[in-house]
């Protein structure tokens, strides 16, 4: 977990799940995985197997320690969705960030089909809360339209979109139900390129549709250099939060006891699982 997370657009990160698989086109330069497999092999290390697929469930109670209220972008080097990731981890997951209310947790995933079929089932008492956004990540029209069509028909009460890397303009945008949009360029070697008028194309319609915009970056291979400006001025809009008072320490104890024993027999499944699909 990081708590002075270098993403724009949260505080800090937490990681219940580690390790993911490519499905589409913005995975290509994956950055959690050129990081985490920078260290495969190396004994007692976080990622010692890399970017393969682990859940952590010694941090799944860490958010009742953080003692300020954080945005807290969750599996930021994974995906809390993935097919192999069982449906009660997903669960013992979001009775964490249910719970634990006082932080705001940001769900981002490519999976949008599990994410819609869950959110509408057993993570309903999930999708009802506000303090949970729930987001898709959008790099194209073909892989990353539809998603946003399933994120709609999940019952959240907050939706998101990633819109990074954005690889294609992508056209007329139906931006019903989705309460706030990210957009950003590619970063890093092999970086593919973004032009201005595809992110001025997304920033007038959220305009028009009243939907808040976040420009996280241009990118390419120094993104501190290209920077995040877009027409001369920085987009930084975010939802509407409603932040409790955090309860005292010992409140917060108290509740991470009682749902640890809750959660005991959810997370009794092997931390470790094998990914039979070559990368």
């Amino acid at each position: 977990m990081s708590l002075n997370s270098q993403i724009e657009w949260t505080d800090a990160t937490w990681n219940p799940v580690r390790g993911c698989t490519k499905i589409s086109p913005g995975c290509k330069h994956c950055y959690a995985q050129t990081f985490a497999e920078r260290f495969r092999g190396v004994k007692g290390h976080p990622y010692e197997q890399g970017f393969d697929l682990r859940l952590v469930p010694e941090k799944l109670l860490e958010p009742f320690s953080w003692r300020s209220s954080k945005l807290v972008f969750v599996n930021s080097m994974s995906d809390l969705f993935q097919p192999l990731v069982p449906d009660a981890y997903v669960e013992a997951t979001s009775r964490v960030m249910a719970t634990a209310n006082w932080h705001t947790y940001q769900v981002l995933t490519k999976r949008s089909e599990r994410l819609k079929e869950l959110l509408n089932q057993q993570l309903r008492f999930a999708a009802e809360q506000r303090h949970i956004w729930w987001g898709v990540s959008v790099e194209d029209k073909k892989h990353g339209l539809p998603r946003i069509d399933d994120l709609r028909r999940a019952p959240a009460l907050v939706r998101f979109l990633s819109v990074e890397p954005l690889l294609e303009d992508l056209g007329k945008l139906d931006l019903s139900g989705i309460h706030w949009v990210i957009v950003g360029g590619e970063s890093g070697p092999g970086a593919r390129p973004i032009q201005e008028r595809w992110v001025i194309s997304i920033r007038d319609q959220c305009q028009e549709q009243g939907v808040p915009f976040f420009f996280k970056q241009w990118g390419g291979v120094r993104k501190k250099k290209s920077g995040r400006l877009l027409q001369g001025r920085t987009y930084d809009e975010y939802p509407i939060r409603e932040i409790p008072k955090i309860p005292e320490r010992s409140l917060c104890s108290a509740f991470a006891q009682k749902l640890s024993k809750h959660l005991a027999p959810i997370i009794s499944v092997p931390h470790l699982i094998r990914i039979p699909e070559a990368r």
